[in-house]
Order: structure tokens, then C-alpha cells, then sequence
């Protein structure tokens, strides 16, 4: 009994000062730079190309993925990144502005 007293006591010594310093908590950082969907200048682009159906919704995907590229590899030279730490960065960056440009699907 006096185990268990014990743990107990020492559970809650652990585990309230977190959820008191969880309103302390940092901040998320903010989200890459977001390239709107779809990049006026991709569209006006496929406009001026004539493009309709498949391929226009091609055209569009790679125009803002390259558009979400630049703008990414310019993040990264803000921050100064090299190397595997700016190759990460802009992977992530341009996974995160892809997830954002793509609808949200509905399960049927």
C-alpha cells in the first residue's frame, strides 16, 4: 500500500507541473510560405497556351510546384541553410505548400 502511495505521489509531481507549464508552451513556428491555389501566373499561362482537360490540370500542377520550389529555396537562403539542413527544409516546405494547394478529399 505504501508502494503504490508512493507512485502515485510521484506520478503527480511529474505530471502536474506539465500541464501547468502547458500554457507556457512555445509557439508553432510559422508555416512555409504557401504558394495560392492555383498561382495566378500558372493560370494565365495555361490560358495563354489554350490549355483544356488533362493537360491543363498538368500544367497547373507542375507550374505550382515549381512556383512553391522557388519560393521555398528562397526561404532557405533567408535562413542561410546549406547542405542536407537546406535540402530538408525545402523538401518539407514544398510537401507542406503541395498539401495546402491540394482539395481535401471526401471517403465515399
Amino acid at each position: 500500500m505504501k508502494k503504490h502511495a508512493l507512485f502515485v505521489a510521484l506520478g503527480l509531481g511529474l505530471f502536474l507541473p506539465s500541464l501547468a507549464g502547458a500554457q507556457d508552451a512555445v509557439p508553432a513556428p510559422a508555416p512555409p510560405p504557401a504558394v495560392a491555389a492555383p498561382a495566378p501566373d500558372c493560370a494565365a499561362k495555361a490560358t495563354e497556351k489554350k490549355l483544356a482537360g488533362a493537360a491543363l490540370n498538368s500544367f497547373l500542377k507542375k507550374c505550382e510546384r515549381d512556383a512553391a520550389m522557388s519560393a521555398c529555396q528562397a526561404a532557405a537562403a533567408e535562413k542561410k541553410l546549406v547542405g542536407a539542413a537546406r535540402m530538408s527544409f525545402t523538401k518539407k516546405c514544398v510537401k507542406d505548400a503541395a498539401s495546402a494547394q491540394a482539395p481535401e478529399q471526401k471517403p465515399q
